[in-house]
């Protein structure tokens, strides 16, 4: 059954089972029950985008079963992937219910009220029109909702995952787009309506992977209020960085105390010598191949009208393989 037909009764035995929620959120989650489902939705899609950007990594943002947390220990670190996840998590809250409002499906939002009226860009004059995504909406019901269990204590990581937090939000508004249709005699665009749209979640992901590449260690003033950063050459701000507080770890064992699973058995490219290169991936190990049968569509010819035919062909391909770490002699000895 859809979340919007649920009862306030049903709303509370729902909100009082989803594991890790604070007071804060439960009380939201069994105002808005419409907008948990919306949540859940936004949810896959943030983490197949962090998936997706950490794919040729030692860390590929892998999830972990009946853990509520997702991600298991390597959220304990203050690391800076926990400082991605945080901000990608963030983004894709904004992104599912600013989404969510523009299509209709809660009952407290919808499209964007102020964009009324005339407006002006570079093109010049254009009316306001359509359904512009309601995103400042998007922001204040993620930051009232993500940030609730932040505010609950005041420390380094609270600090740091406020931050990142907040960058996830701003991530998705930077990224808005001015979409228009043009009116006029032959589609002269005499006449534009216009409205404010998001653009696809891809283009946020992309822009927090390379705010990952360049995140900021930091450290926590003296009073506990804010930040310092670790590095005194540094120059700048760091307003629109990703922050972490402690090193990362090199993920290449399996280590459950810091959330790392290893890379044995990874998918590996002999030939690259980046991070998906089987140097950089196996961690020096070496790696096994194995000759598979691969099957891909061949010989594809258009055929009139409109369907495209395609052959099947197979071929044999080396896939590598991370090899695992080897234990010590010692250990074996009995």
């Amino acid at each position: 059954m859809s979340c919007r037909y649920i009862g306030a009764l049903g709303a509370r035995v729902i909100c009082d089972n989803i594991p890790g929620l604070v007071n804060k959120q439960r009380q939201l989650c069994q105002r808005h029950p419409d907008l948990m489902q919306s949540l859940g939705e936004g949810a896959k899609e943030w983490i197949k985008e962090c998936q997706h950007q950490f794919r040729h990594h030692r860390w590929n943002c892998s999830t972990l079963d009946r853990d509520h947390t997702v991600f298991g220990r390597v959220m304990l670190r203050s690391s800076r992937e926990a400082a991605f996840v945080y901000a990608i998590s963030s983004a894709g809250v904004v992104y599912a219910i600013t989404r969510a409002c523009s299509q209709g499906e809660l009952k407290i939002c919808n499209c964007d009220g102020h964009k009324r009226g005339r407006a002006s860009d570079d093109r010049g004059v254009f009316d306001w029109g359509g359904c512009s995504d309601n995103i400042n909406y998007g922001i204040k019901f993620a930051k009232a909702f993500v940030d609730a269990r932040e505010r609950m204590v005041k420390d380094a990581r609270a600090l740091m995952n406020l931050h990142n937090n907040r960058c996830g939000r701003m991530a998705v508004k930077r990224f808005m787009k001015l979409e228009c249709k043009c009116h006029g005699v032959s589609g002269s665009c005499s006449l534009r309506t216009c409205w404010l749209a998001m653009s696809d979640f891809r283009r946020t992901g992309d822009y927090l992977r390379k705010k990952y590449n360049t995140a900021v260690e930091v450290t926590m003033n003296q009073d506990g209020t804010g930040f310092m950063v670790a590095d005194k050459d540094f120059k700048g701000s760091t307003k629109n960085e990703l922050v972490y507080v402690e090193n990362s770890p090199d993920y290449c064992l399996t280590d459950r105390s810091a959330g790392s699973l290893g890379t044995a058995g990874r998918v590996c490219n002999k030939s690259s010598r980046g991070t998906d290169g089987c140097e950089v991936m196996c961690c020096g190990r070496g790696y096994d191949t194995m000759r598979v049968k691969r099957v891909t569509k061949c010989e594809c010819k258009f055929k009139w009208c409109c369907a495209v035919e395609c052959s099947h062909c197979e071929d044999l391909v080396d896939v590598h393989t991370c090899k695992p770490h080897k234990r010590p002699d010692w250990l074996d000895i009995t």
